[in-house]
């Protein structure tokens, strides 16, 4: 029997995407739920798997595009033909397979590298990871060239389309501020066992960037509006983007509710969403209705810089490297571990005046002692 294997639906709202790699070969013979294919989409990444065992025929080579539905290869499960083949692969690698440490056969699987080409030159013939190292290097010397083309991925494409978009569109203005970090690092340090044994995650920093943003959406309820067409949309909800580094790019999945959730669960949000993103899994609807995004460049070692709006969003906070610095306190100087924000938002709805407001409020929170509210806020 043969079974088509087509490229899924996953929204209304995509059509298609770029078939970006096959994980088999044509002619091999694949296993049920076996990975194939990877779909890139312009929100998006996606494998296709196989619904039954047999040999496959690919009939769309990757770096194609593709639409919704379309039949991109075909499994031949007649099952003598399927044991067969396996008889005869299984037989193959009995007599020409070469014994793999674990490190090894990461880097082999990782790589896509065809050991029976690599000569091994540990015991008794063994490939060593210097071997398959080696392979790898000399391949890229082969293949050096002074420039390589790639197709852009869809999502790529759109994120790009997205930031011209929000340049040409939104009148944006950023405006700045310091925030001295050491309250929430004292913090952090004196409850972090208590908060790891109780809630099983890290006290990290984020959650309290959220919900420093949510009481100060709170408090300046102009930042937390959208322009729709000739209308300003007013949210009265706080479900907030959060950026995070993605397999194939920057996204901002949404975490729900933040005004509702304790820390705990925002970071329990935030590293479930990071962990999708690095493995390609996160959703449409994980990407869609946030009313404000932060992005913490600090990570990367950015220690200033202007983030641009993620539309329709009128406001995005941009976190930065922490740096001990010198500065005034009561009158003298001393040490600091400090931090600048920047506040990007669109001045066509929203006014300097609500903007600087929303940024002291974001800075005052997360300076504020927080003595009484301590064990509420970290439910311990």
């Amino acid at each position: 029997m043969k079974i088509e294997v087509k490229i899924p639906s996953m929204g209304e709202s995509i059509t298609g995407g770029l078939l970006s790699n096959w994980h088999v070969q044509s002619g091999s013979v694949v296993k049920e739920g076996q990975v194939l294919y990877d779909l890139e989409t312009d929100k998006i990444s996606s494998e296709g798997t196989a619904e039954k065992s047999g040999k496959i025929t690919i009939l769309v080579q990757s770096g194609v595009d593709v639409s919704i539905g379309q039949v991109v290869a075909m499994i031949d499960s007649d099952f003598e033909e399927v044991k067969n083949v396996v008889n005869d692969e299984s037989k193959k690698n009995h007599i020409s397979e070469k014994p793999l440490s674990p490190a090894v056969k990461k880097i082999v699987e990782e790589k896509n590298i065809d050991v029976k080409a690599i000569e091994g030159t540990g015991k008794d013939g063994r490939i060593t990871k210097a071997d398959v190292l080696k392979n790898v290097s000399e391949k890229k010397v082969h293949n050096l060239s002074r420039v390589t083309r790639v197709k852009m991925t869809p999502m790529r494409k759109k994120i790009a389309e997205r930031l011209v978009m929000a340049q040409n569109e939104a009148a944006m203005l950023t405006t700045f501020n310091e925030l001295d970090m050491q309250t929430i690092m004292q913090m952090r340090k004196k409850y972090q066992d208590i908060f790891l044994e109780k809630h099983g995650v890290k006290l990290g920093f984020m959650s309290f960037f959220v919900k420093a943003v949510v009481r100060a959406l709170g408090c300046v309820p102009e930042m937390n509006v959208m322009i729709d067409g000739d209308d300003i949309i007013q949210n009265n909800f706080y479900d907030i983007g959060v950026a995070v580094g993605g397999a194939k790019g920057l996204v901002v999945p949404v975490v729900r509710d933040c005004d509702s959730l304790s820390l705990a669960q925002i970071e329990k949000a935030i590293i479930d969403y990071a962990k999708k993103a690095k493995e390609g899994k996160l959703l449409i609807e994980d990407l869609q209705g946030g009313v404000f995004t932060i992005s913490n460049g600090g990570v990367y070692g950015s220690v200033m810089s202007t983030p641009i709006l993620n539309p329709p969003q009128s406001g995005i906070l941009g976190m930065h490297a922490i740096k001990e610095r010198p500065v005034v306190v009561d009158g003298q100087i001393v040490i600091r571990p400090m931090m600048h924000l920047a506040l990007t938002y669109d001045h066509r709805v929203v006014d300097g005046r609500e903007a600087v407001t929303f940024l002291i409020k974001v800075k005052e929170f997360l300076e504020m002692p927080w003595v009484e509210a301590i064990d509420t806020l970290l439910d311990i």
